[in-house]
């Protein structure tokens, strides 16, 4: 036995580096939907999770430090503005498109939350709302992360209640002039173009294109972000709280399909199908994690997955998983179809966000003390779980939207 005052031991404590390699649960076969293509896209996607965000994950977690090297990796990937058709962006499937979204949350939670917001909020609001000029002008760039994109539509006083928008948009001549205040921005204090939302001087919901030409590090006058601190959850991707005072962008700023408040229930609808794929993610990461655990970690005398009570979590984990698989697959193909809802995306999110929460719950469980532990990776993912459960609508508004559907009635005003 070594001397323990010397630093060193004979043997090394066990770790959980293996924890967060992929088994590619799929128990109903689902990866037989998908075309070759589609498939090498989401196995580059899970490699590169495995071999570089995964043994990364950790230290940028624990030190809420924006992560750079994945960031730039991920725009090598190729997968930005998935399902976007042309203007230099991959024009995937549906299906893939959440394929790849639960790849990269199941790889870590910052970095899908990074895909959410760039690919899924800002992209897709110009790919939806914009002119063919303005979708020419933004979207090759930030394709490839040459430019990075944030989405800014929450206020401080306005989280679920978004249609009460207070920041304003004034025409003066050929400028609109910007007022107001973003709060839990994504990518707010890194990104290069910004998606502002405001009200017109007539009082129409508008989108605006807030660029920085000199990067986010020099924003244009009257834009001041302050990065959010102290987060629990999700903590190497960055929140702003932003000011904008007598922000002005050029009148061709104005996304030309951005007119109403239906405008942007359109791209938010969106948005909630890919944060249902990732929790799903999330799920697949913890579950897969209690798996590999159970089967080498050994008490009195034999695994834990020997043990019933272990057998019957996994077994629950299981379930629900494949259900949130099936659920999110058939919505994709609905969206494919053009018949997908804001509802069906509400019930989606309603329903992966709770059952993700459940698994990773019983994930940290089955670990016990290493469930804590951030090098055991089912933590973080327990973590995190709260950001998706809360952010694109929290539970509750999920289930008024839903309920709304159901009834007829609207429970929100």
């Amino acid at each position: 036995m070594a001397d323990l005052d010397s630093g060193t031991i004979d043997n090394e404590f066990p770790n959980g580096d293996d924890l967060a390699l992929s088994l590619g649960t799929d128990f109903y076969g689902l990866d037989e939907l998908l075309t070759d293509r589609e498939r090498d896209l989401r196995d580059r996607v899970r490699v590169w999770c495995d071999r570089e965000v995964a043994p990364a994950a950790a230290g940028y977690w624990e030190r809420a430090e924006f992560p750079v090297e994945l960031a730039q990796g991920y725009g090598r990937l190729g997968i930005a503005g998935a399902s976007i058709v042309g203007d230099g962006c991959p024009g995937v499937s549906f299906l893939a498109e959440g394929m790849i979204a639960a790849e990269l949350a199941r790889g870590d939670g910052s970095i899908a939350t990074l895909n959410a917001v760039h690919s899924g909020l800002a992209m897709t609001t110009i790919a939806m709302l914009g002119s063919p000029e303005q979708r020419a002008r933004y979207l090759p760039r930030m394709a490839t992360c040459e430019a990075l994109g944030a989405f800014a539509l929450t206020e401080p006083n306005h989280g679920s209640d978004v249609v009460a928008l207070e920041t304003t948009a004034r025409r003066d001549g050929d400028e609109w002039v910007l007022d107001g205040q973003k709060r839990w921005i994504g990518n707010g204090t890194v990104a290069d173009i910004v998606v502002v939302w405001a009200r017109d001087d007539d009082g129409q919901v508008g989108a605006f294109i807030v660029e920085h030409p000199d990067g986010a590090e020099h924003p244009v006058s009257g834009y001041h972000a302050r990065k959010i601190v102290g987060k629990a959850a999700n903590r190497a991707v960055w929140q702003a709280q932003i000011r904008l005072s007598g922000v002005r962008v050029p009148a061709d700023a104005r996304l030309a399909q951005a007119r109403t408040w239906n405008d942007a229930n359109y791209v938010l609808a969106k948005s909630r199908q890919t944060v249902a794929w990732e929790a799903v993610g999330h799920a697949v990461a913890a579950y897969e994690g209690a798996l590999t655990y159970s089967l080498r970690r050994e008490q009195f005398g034999r695994p834990l997955a020997r043990f019933q009570l272990i057998q019957d979590k996994l077994a629950h984990m299981l379930s629900d998983i494949t259900g949130m698989q099936l659920m999110c697959t058939r919505m994709s193909q609905l969206q494919a179809e053009g018949r997908v809802s804001i509802e069906h995306a509400a019930l989606a999110k309603l329903n992966t966000g709770d059952a993700a929460r459940r698994v990773c719950a019983m994930a940290r469980d089955i670990l016990g003390g290493n469930g804590i532990l951030l090098d055991h990776h089912v933590a973080r993912h327990h973590a995190d779980i709260e950001a998706v459960y809360t952010y694109e609508g929290t539970d509750t508004i999920q289930s008024l939207i839903v309920g709304r559907a159901i009834t007829g009635l609207n429970a929100f005003r």
